[in-house]
C-alpha cells in the first residue's frame, strides 16, 4: 500500500470516530470496507487487510503523524478520540485541510466541476519557521512592508502566537522597538531570520484573553468591550446563526421578522468593516455611538454617487 493509502485509512478511522465516538472494531472495519472505492482512488493497487493488529498499529501512527490520541473505553466498549477543547479545534482544521487536499488530488481531471478562488498563499511559507521560533522562544528579525509605507522596515520581535483571520495569518509579538504587543501580517513579511537569542514569555500574558473581546486582529490595550445589539433581517440571520460573528454571540430574538443578537466586543475597525459589509441587512440597536458611526459611513458612501 502507498503512503497515501495508509494516511487515507488513518483519516477514515478519525472521521468515523468523530461522527460516532465509541465505535467498535467491527464498526470501524465495516466503515473502511464501505470506503474501499474511495481508498482505491488514492491508490488503485490498494487492498484493505484491516485486522485488530492493524488497528493498533494505525492508532500508534495516528498519534505520531497527527498528534491525536485514540483510546479504547472498556465501559463503552468502543474506540474514541481523546481531546481537549483546543486540540479538538486543531483536529477539525486538520481533517478539513486533508479532505480538501484529497479532493483536489482526486479532481485533477475534473476541472470543469471545481472552481477555486485565484489567490496566492498569504505568507504561509513562513508558518513553519515562525512556529519553531514560538515553540522554542527565539526572537526573529524580518523586513516588514506596511501598506501605507513606501519602503519596508526591519522588525525585531519576540513572537508569542499565530492568529488566522479572513484567509490571512498574523504573528502576535512584542516589538523590541517599543516593547508593545502588536500584530504583523505574514503576507507583508520577507527575509525571515530566526535568531539564537531567547526571550521570556510573560507569565501573565494569555493569547486567548488578549483576543477574547476582539473581532479580527485588533486588540485595543486601553479600551473596554461594549455590549452590542444587532438586528438582522431573517434571511441574513440564517447565515449568522450557522457562522456566528463571535463566540460571545447570544440570540435575543429569532422570528419571521428579525434575528436580534447580543455581542460583547471592542469597537474596532475590523468589526465596523464587517458590519458595513452587511449593508441594509443589519441595524445597530446598541450602542448609539456605533449606530451613528455606521450611519455616517453609509451616508458618506451614498455621497460618492
Amino acid at each position: 500500500m502507498s503512503k497515501r493509502g495508509y494516511i487515507s485509512r488513518y483519516l477514515l478511522i478519525l472521521k468515523k470516530l468523530k461522527v460516532k465516538p465509541y465505535s467498535s472494531y467491527e464498526e470501524l472495519l465495516h466503515y473502511i470496507d464501505t470506503q474501499l472505492e474511495y481508498l482505491q482512488m488514492q491508490d488503485d493497487t490498494l487492498s484493505v487487510g484491516f485486522s485488530k493488529r492493524t488497528l493498533q498499529r494505525d492508532i500508534k501512527e495516528i498519534r505520531n503523524l497527527f498528534g491525536v490520541d485514540v483510546a479504547f473505553s472498556m465501559p463503552r466498549k468502543g474506540y474514541y478520540i481523546v481531546q481537549t477543547e483546543r486540540e479538538n479545534m486543531n483536529f477539525q482544521r486538520m481533517l478539513e485541510a486533508f479532505d480538501m487536499f484529497n479532493s483536489l488530488n482526486l479532481a485533477q481531471d475534473l476541472t470543469p466541476y471545481i472552481h477555486l478562488e485565484k489567490r496566492r498563499p498569504q505568507g504561509t511559507e513562513n508558518l513553519y519557521g515562525i512556529l519553531h521560533a514560538i515553540k522554542n522562544k527565539l526572537e526573529v528579525i524580518f523586513e516588514y512592508q506596511k501598506f501605507w509605507d513606501d519602503k519596508p522596515g526591519i522588525r525585531h520581535i519576540a513572537p508569542y502566537a499565530l492568529k488566522e483571520f479572513k484567509n490571512r495569518w498574523y504573528i502576535l509579538a512584542k516589538d523590541s522597538k517599543d516593547n508593545a504587543i502588536k500584530t504583523f501580517a505574514l503576507d507583508r513579511l520577507t527575509n525571515l531570520e530566526i535568531t539564537s537569542k531567547k526571550f521570556i514569555y510573560p507569565a501573565t500574558y494569555n493569547v486567548e484573553q488578549h483576543f477574547k473581546y476582539c473581532f479580527g486582529i485588533m486588540a485595543p490595550n486601553d479600551d473596554t468591550p461594549q455590549e452590542i445589539i444587532l438586528s438582522f433581517d431573517p434571511f441574513q440571520g440564517k447565515y449568522i446563526k450557522t457562522l456566528p460573528l463571535h463566540e460571545s454571540q447570544q440570540i435575543l430574538i429569532d422570528n419571521k421578522d428579525e434575528l436580534q443578537l447580543k455581542l460583547n466586543l471592542y469597537l474596532t475597525y475590523d468589526f465596523i468593516m464587517e458590519l458595513l459589509s452587511y449593508g441594509e441587512k443589519v441595524k445597530v440597536l446598541k450602542p448609539r455611538s456605533l449606530a451613528n458611526e455606521i450611519k455616517a459611513a453609509h451616508q458618506k458612501a451614498v455621497g460618492q454617487y
